[in-house]
């Protein structure tokens, strides 16, 4: 026997020695010279049963392109140009409030589904339905019966930093539940699709398709971000992927739980990344910031005090790295609310704004969600008056069957004055059988039952 065979040897006979003298309890830490090895799996007990796999089943219209000489024998053409495609996708979702059965996934996880079923860790498969969504920042929000759930604690992602570690948790390809590690490789990321909100967590973290909408923690096992985005060859991981920050979650799930939808706060400015070129140009001693190129005329910006000309660096005492970033962070601050801006001034001197965001125009619910007979018509809660108001009815909906009509006002259910989409969802989600909803029609005031 050599030299090297007799070390080898010894090796393996004083670690089998020592794994034989160690007490014989299946779940005795194991240990090393007497210490406790580091693991994660004390945490990941307590947490991975707030993780879910979420499966979805819909239709979506597909376009068919018919060439003009052949539209006459198909009729027409409108009836024809589409056609309905069965789908079926695989995603992630996050218990964030277990009383309530409250889960948070991505808003294209199940964007266009007819059935989502939940399938917690334990196995049980439980139907859930939507109750509002927010395709610019990719959030949704799901309700099921809140029977024996586990939920997560929310973190304030706001105290993140480079080189933290996390921890990603989801459903990666179907194959069941998954867990991965790394670190914050960078935060405020933005850019990956300009028509969103954007202010990403990127991390090193092994995020692959069906991830989206699963849980970013920290080794605390507290929620700092929802899976969304992977960059990589056919959407595989190569070490590139990108978390919504729980605090832009917290901030749009409390809007949609508050007022039934999204009321995204909106500055009244545009413009562009500070970069070394425009701080040259302008002689500006940030090398960072949103540089404020114009003011939209009676915005929340202008009514504060900010011009054009303006380097806005931070938001509520957290520095933004470009405009992207700045867009991100006020997007998902709810109308209404006051936020706090570090600008640097045309003339070098930098001050401080108080700003109270006005409203961006839009609607996120769900009108099925609410109710059954109120899907097919897009509805908004009025500006200075109460009441929710019927922007649109589909063509041949339930909404339409019941008599809906674009324009009309929902004032009430039954005997109760309804102030606001969030009301009408509340209520009727308490009303067993039929009810009678109090619509403004112009002048006059009628009643629609719905069952």
């Amino acid at each position: 026997m050599n030299k090297m065979s007799i070390i080898c040897s010894s090796i393996l006979l004083s670690t089998t020695l020592a794994m034989a003298s160690l007490p014989a309890q299946a779940n005795l830490p194991l240990q090393l010279n007497g210490q406790q090895m580091p693991s994660l799996a004390p945490m990941l007990e307590k947490v991975t049963p707030a993780v879910v796999l979420i499966s979805v089943k819909g239709t979506h219209a597909q376009q068919q392109k018919i060439p003009d000489a052949f539209k006459f024998f198909f009729g027409n053409p409108r009836q024809n140009q589409s056609r309905e495609r069965p789908f079926r996708g695989l995603g992630s979702g996050v218990i964030i409030d277990a009383e309530k059965g409250y889960i948070v996934t991505n808003n294209h996880v199940i964007k266009e589904a007819d059935e989502i079923q939940i399938t917690l860790k334990d196995g049980r498969q439980i139907e859930a339905k939507k109750i509002g969504a927010d395709e610019s920042s990719d959030i949704a929000l799901l309700e099921v019966d809140p029977n024996n759930l586990t939920e997560i604690k929310v973190a304030d992602s706001d105290k993140l930093r480079v080189g933290d570690f996390t921890v990603a948790i989801g459903s990666p390809f179907g194959l069941g539940q998954t867990v991965t590690s790394g670190i914050v490789s960078a935060l405020g990321r933005s850019g990956l699709n300009n028509d969103n909100y954007e202010d990403f967590i990127q991390t090193d973290a092994a995020i692959n398709s069906g991830n989206s909408g699963g849980a970013l923690v920290n080794l605390r096992g507290e929620l700092i971000g929802i899976n969304t985005a992977i960059i990589g060859p056919n959407g595989g991981n190569v070490g590139i992927g990108f978390a919504i920050p729980s605090n832009m979650v917290k901030n749009i799930i409390s809007q949609i739980l508050e007022f039934g939808e999204v009321r995204r706060g909106v500055l009244g400015v545009s413009g562009y990344s500070v970069n070394g070129e425009i701080a040259k140009a302008m002689e500006l001693d940030a090398s960072q910031g949103g540089f404020v190129e114009r003011v939209a005329p009676n915005s929340a910006a202008e009514e504060a005090g900010i011009e054009a000309g303006d380097v806005i660096t931070q938001v509520n005492g957290k520095r933004v790295k470009g405009f992207s970033e700045l867009r991100g962070k006020i997007g998902s601050i709810g109308a209404g609310k006051d936020v706090e801006l570090t600008v640097i001034k045309a003339n070098g001197k930098t001050k401080t704004y108080t700003v109270t965001l006005k409203k961006a125009e839009n609607a996120n619910i769900e009108p099925a969600s609410i109710h059954e007979m109120l899907d097919g018509a897009k509805l908004s809660n009025q500006t200075n008056a109460l009441g929710v108001i019927i922007e649109s009815v589909e063509e041949d909906s339930p909404a339409e069957v019941i008599g809906l009509r674009k324009g009309d006002i929902i004032a009430g259910v039954n005997k109760v004055t309804i102030k606001n989409i969030a009301e009408l969802r509340d209520y009727l989600a308490e009303i067993k059988g039929i009810s009678l909803l109090k619509i403004i029609r112009g002048n006059t005031i009628l009643y629609v039952r719905i069952r």
